[in-house]
């Protein structure tokens, strides 16, 4: 998958600056897409040229100018022959697991230090996630939501992120534990 089809189903919710693209992709997609702000601009900048994305620019009194993207009918077609064609295979690259794997060769001090952080990062985006869930649903239940929403994608892939950080949390959980009990075994 390309940034450009993060960025067009971003913008499947409607018209949106640069600034409100890199702020709500934070909270939309970055639970499976992460980009830099710089990223997403220079995306942005080449999707213009190549006719997927409208750019209008709004003149502020006190701001500087700033641009408003939307789709452009072949930006829509683009992103239907994306979901049309089977996806790739997902794979894992992720440094911790690397120092994981090699623990007993490292520095175990580290590597569970690093397990703390990725434990403490994934309950900081579980309370985000469901906070954004909480808001999605607005009081209503899950089945009433998802019968009354215009777009479903937002929430399916809200609790793929959801089921994911929760899984990375249980997993640095038992990483820890293990650990802990073999070091009580050696000291």
């Amino acid at each position: 998958m390309a940034l450009r089809h993060a960025l067009m189903a971003a913008l499947l919710e409607g018209e949106a600056s640069g600034y409100d693209l890199a702020k709500g992709f934070d909270a939309s997609v970055a639970n499976f897409w992460a980009a830099t702000p710089q990223q997403l601009y220079r995306e942005l900048d080449r999707m213009a040229a190549g006719g997927l994305v409208h750019a209008r620019v709004v003149h502020q009194q006190r701001r500087p100018d700033k641009r408003l993207f939307s789709l452009t009918t072949a930006g829509h077609r683009a992103l239907h022959e994306f979901t049309a064609r089977p996806p790739r295979p997902g794979v894992i690259r992720d440094e911790l697991l690397v120092q994981v794997q090699a623990v007993d060769a490292g520095d175990e001090t580290a590597v569970r230090r690093a397990l703390e952080e990725r434990l403490s990062r994934a309950e900081a985006k579980i309370a985000r996630y469901e906070r954004l869930r909480a808001r999605l649903l607005d009081g209503r239940f899950e089945d009433d939501y998802l019968a009354e929403a215009e777009r479903i994608g937002p929430y399916l892939t809200l609790m793929r992120g959801l089921s994911f950080e929760r899984e990375n949390l249980r997993w640095c959980e038992q990483s820890l534990k293990i650990l802990a009990r073999r070091q009580g075994t050696f000291t």
